[in-house]
């Protein structure tokens, strides 16, 4: 794995809208090297699911409303991924989750999704959170952090009922509240920092 402070969004097949949420990611670096002290390269790269240009990106963030489809290289590729240090992060746009979980299954059908307790470190980095921000209803459900444990390290993040991706975004396209959106980035700030960090 390379180590340096660049993160890139993932690419996937199937017809999602692995594209959606383009200003997401970028005001994300942008906060978190305002607040942070990071200095991660303010436009994310795009790799797609197959490709040996994962393992240059300590993290890759993942959104969008449709379809997922993961191919066996894109299963294997992944979890190559994962277990060596890498590090995905899902935004739950509305009707991803039906699609996600079979795929995230492909990947590690010896584990399942947990939720993740909110005494974890990846809720108590520099900000500190007591529940997972809300920022766009779904199906009336509460939000929930979710994740995938490999060999006891967090390799997936999965923010379930909750839409941080859309707290990122500029604040023109969802008409977010101030602290509404400050909330999502500072989520999202815990969330490198955390992946960083380990």
């Amino acid at each position: 794995m390379v180590s340096g402070q660049q993160v890139a969004i993932l690419k996937y097949n199937g017809g999602g809208d692995w594209y959606a949420n383009p200003t997401a990611v970028p005001n994300l670096i942008k906060f978190s090297n305002t607040n942070n002290n990071t200095t991660i390269n303010e436009k994310p790269e795009i790799v797609e699911t197959s490709s040996s240009e994962i393992f240059n990106y300590p993290i890759l963030f993942m959104t969008g409303h449709g379809n997922v489809y993961f191919t066996d290289s894109d299963t294997e590729n992944l979890r190559k991924y994962l277990v060596s240090g890498g590090f995905l992060h899902i935004s739950d746009n509305y009707g991803l989750d039906k699609f996600i979980r079979k795929e995230l299954e492909k990947i590690f059908p010896e584990l399942k999704l947990q939720e993740i307790p909110y005494n974890h470190p990846i809720y108590h980095q520099k900000y500190s959170f007591e529940s997972l921000p809300k920022i766009h209803e779904h199906n009336g459900k509460p939000s929930q952090g979710f994740g995938i444990f490999y060999e006891g390290r967090l390799v997936c993040f999965y923010d379930y009922e909750s839409d941080l991706s859309d707290g990122w975004e500029d604040e023109s396209i969802h008409n977010n509240p101030p602290k509404i959106r400050e909330k999502a980035l500072k989520m999202g700030a815990n969330i490198i920092e955390y992946v960083f960090k380990n």
